[in-house]
């Protein structure tokens, strides 16, 4: 489970809004306890992918390392990552799953003509084989 604050999902949906057409992405920093996480700050990233971003991102490496020192020196952990899926549905591609670690949650925010039109988090497992979908909830909204 984790939940996500309403400041870094308000910095999530700009950041992807703005992105569109392509793919945005991002980092997620907060804190773990009892089996429940809570995403405090969204760290976004500018899309590296050298091909068509439509449907592909890759993590700036530089915001990846700025992000881990930043919540070294808060006192965080980086919990996960978002991207965008532009005018298609939150899912988590086989591309997505063999590009992850098990222990991020990883949130997919679908984008359609700059809208926001749904999401889902997903866990993948140590082999990086599946992804299940881990429950989620935005701080504040219903």
């Amino acid at each position: 489970m984790i939940e996500i604050r309403k400041p870094a999902w308000d910095t999530v949906l700009d950041h992807l809004r703005a992105a569109y057409p392509k793919e945005g992405c991002g980092l997620l920093l907060g804190v773990e306890a009892n089996g429940e996480r809570v995403a405090h700050i969204a760290i976004p990233s500018a899309n590296t992918y050298e091909g068509e971003q439509k449907d592909r991102f890759l993590l700036d490496p530089r915001t990846q390392l700025a992000a881990e020192r930043q919540a070294r020196e808060e006192g965080l952990d980086v919990l996960g990552i978002f991207h965008s899926h532009p005018d298609c549905d939150a899912y988590f591609s086989s591309t997505d799953i063999a590009n992850t670690w098990s222990y991020y949650s990883n949130l997919v925010v679908s984008i359609r003509g700059r809208e926001y039109a749904g999401a889902a988090v997903f866990r993948v497992d140590d082999e990086r084989t599946q992804a299940t979908r881990e429950e989620f909830r935005i701080e504040g909204v219903r």
